[in-house]
């Protein structure tokens, strides 16, 4: 029996992430890489394949939105810096996504929408309008690297006979990450306390929606209704200068944060997520190291732990690759976690 043809896929955006996923849509004889989306000017006209060390494609970098909009492609992996980030919202997001939805692609984006019906009807209604248009499906893996404030706790639910509190953890290290974009202009890592707090009011924005996503999609697949999503985040100065892939923390400059979300019910809380990040978990002692924790107390009461996840950008990006084809194969419409076969690494296996 003949092996099917590979999925076409387009590569949108190049960054931390975007770039482990395109080299596995290069590497993985499953996909044919149709089309690379682009935002630095530089990159524009470049083959993909050189733009990651690989040999040449025949696939040249465009910033044409237009040119990948007429493009014959199965699935866009959207991944770009969501908009939010920089004080916008999502809207500019659902217009891109709907765009895509509504020409025929499938997209599986890692800008949030793990749960868009927290974002209220109107949203959800123009991206299931998308999808009808196009006969296509959307599905948001959330990022660095998603599931761990979703899918794992949801999969240890399945063990208990009395859910009290879920609570999950991660801390990450941002030592080695070499974007500044992320660690100082987003995260805020490097500068004074009084440059801190105006960088962080767009990222605080993002981080708001994002967990507020995965919290409600917890509550809701278990049947709960939360009164609200209560936010909380403070953050550390650097007690001696040292230097990160992103530039030099000098002393008495932000080198760490947490933050915390909790889905709260009659004032008590059902889920809580705390995020800790550190610019080098090596000279910051101070809360969590890095790794994933969950916990769930009730009956029985089930603690989890990753102790590491050595590359969460090649994580993330894995993470959507892995999902293209049941994407594919899904009916049109928004395709949570819930409506998919589980994503696993097949095809992936190397074995010496």
């Amino acid at each position: 029996m003949p092996s099917p043809p590979p999925l076409r896929v387009v590569q949108w955006a190049t960054g931390a992430v975007g770039r482990y996923s395109l080299r596995n849509l290069i590497t993985r004889p499953e996909f044919e890489l149709v089309g690379v989306l682009v935002y630095d000017p530089d990159k524009v006209g470049l083959d993909a394949g050189p733009l990651i060390g690989l040999a040449e494609t025949g696939v040249t970098c465009t910033d044409d939105v237009e040119r990948i909009l007429a493009l014959r492609a199965d699935c866009v992996l959207h991944m770009p810096l969501p908009a939010s980030y920089f004080g916008g919202d999502h809207a500019t997001d659902v217009e891109t996504i709907c765009a895509l939805l509504a020409s025929g692609k499938n997209v599986i984006t890692t800008t949030g929408f793990v749960y868009p019906q927290s974002y209220g009807p109107g949203i959800v209604e123009r991206l299931e309008a998308a999808c009808r248009t196009g006969g296509t499906s959307l599905h948001g893996t959330g990022i660095n690297p998603g599931f761990m404030s979703d899918m794992l706790p949801l999969a240890l639910t399945g063990l208990s006979s009395r859910i009290d509190h879920i609570y999950v953890r991660e801390s990450s290290d941002f030592r080695g990450h070499p974007s500044r974009q992320i660690v100082v202009d987003l995260f805020g890592f490097t500068r004074s306390a009084k440059d801190y707090t105006t960088t962080v009011r767009p990222f605080r924005a993002f981080q708001r929606s994002l967990f507020t996503e995965s919290v409600q999609f917890v509550a809701g697949t278990l049947d709960v209704t939360l009164d609200e999503v209560e936010e909380s985040d403070e953050f550390e100065l650097a007690s001696e200068e040292f230097e990160i892939a992103a530039g030099l923390v000098q002393v008495g400059t932000v080198c760490a944060s947490r933050w915390t979300f909790s889905g709260l019910v009659r004032g008590r809380p059902f889920m809580t997520v705390e995020c800790v990040y550190k610019a080098d978990a090596t000279k910051v002692t101070r809360w969590p190291a890095p790794g994933f924790a969950i916990h769930i107390e009730g009956l029985p009461q089930m603690t989890l732990t990753v102790d590491e996840v050595s590359h969460g950008l090649a994580g993330a990006a894995a993470h959507a690759v892995n999902a293209v084809s049941a994407v594919c194969a899904a009916p049109p419409g928004i395709r949570t976690l819930l409506d998919l076969p589980l994503a696993t690494g097949r095809g992936t296996v190397r074995l010496a």
